[in-house]
């Protein structure tokens, strides 16, 4: 089977140690200070759509930093750790940091146009409200157009895809015993995640088209980077 070992690997490189750290304080904070009755951080941070009142640009960066619980936290900061510390070991920090916020952004655009299109019927009626109603529904969280996105998923898909397109025979080892190559795991994935995006089942609250998303701009990144050296490829 093959394996990839790079010259002087770091298990934990310094932009990967760096976001973990700070995706681990950010989600203390939402878990201490970010849910008083006063302040909620999901409110400001998380991603909304544009249609809703609680909308604002930054969000589109720090939803990134955001995680709905431990399982959500534990899987992205897990898939980040295992295939975003190869890539910047391959890169170095700073074509990897370009390479993760991209991949983050382009993720976080996708989710916001479907966002759009399915919010254009409440948005209009939300519109035609009195005055009054408005203000009431701008402040309950669970006014669908108040929903809020968050988490590094897109980013870290972006990692997994580039990961695939790189290293397409290395073997992946699924519940850490089931061998599968990287290139079938990425493009199994992508179309589990394409089915159940076209699908849209009723209570699914997982940003499929963000996942989808972020994939696709580490496809195009990884494929352009490296057209000068396609022959590489564990």
């Amino acid at each position: 089977m093959t394996e990839f070992r790079p010259s002087r690997f770091q298990i934990l490189p310094s932009v990967i140690k760096n976001l973990l750290i700070i995706n681990g304080l950010v989600f203390l904070a939402q878990n201490t200070i970010g849910r008083s009755a006063s302040f909620n951080m999901e409110d400001l941070f998380a991603l909304h759509t544009w249609q809703s009142p609680l909308f604002k640009p930054w969000q589109f960066v720090t939803h990134m930093f955001m995680h709905g619980d431990i399982g959500h936290i534990f899987s992205n900061m897990l898939a980040l750790w295992m295939f975003g510390s190869i890539l910047e070991n391959v890169w170095g920090p700073k074509r990897f940091v370009t390479f993760y916020f991209a991949c983050g952004l382009g993720a976080a655009f996708c989710h916001m146009c479907v966002l759009f299109y399915e919010m254009q019927p409440i948005a209009a009626a939300f519109k035609q409200l009195p005055f009054e109603q408005q203000q009431q529904l701008i402040t309950n969280p669970l006014f669908k157009l108040n929903e809020a996105t968050l988490g590094a998923s897109g980013a870290v898909f972006g990692c997994l895809a580039a990961f695939g397109y790189l290293f397409p025979n290395t073997y992946i080892y699924l519940y850490f015993f089931l061998p599968i190559k990287a290139k079938w795991f990425v493009i199994g994935y992508a179309v589990a995640e394409l089915f159940q995006a076209v699908q849209n089942s009723a209570g699914d609250s997982v940003a499929h088209v963000a996942h989808l998303g972020g994939a696709l701009v580490g496809i195009i990144l990884v494929y352009f980077w490296n057209k000068t050296n396609k022959k590489t490829f564990y």
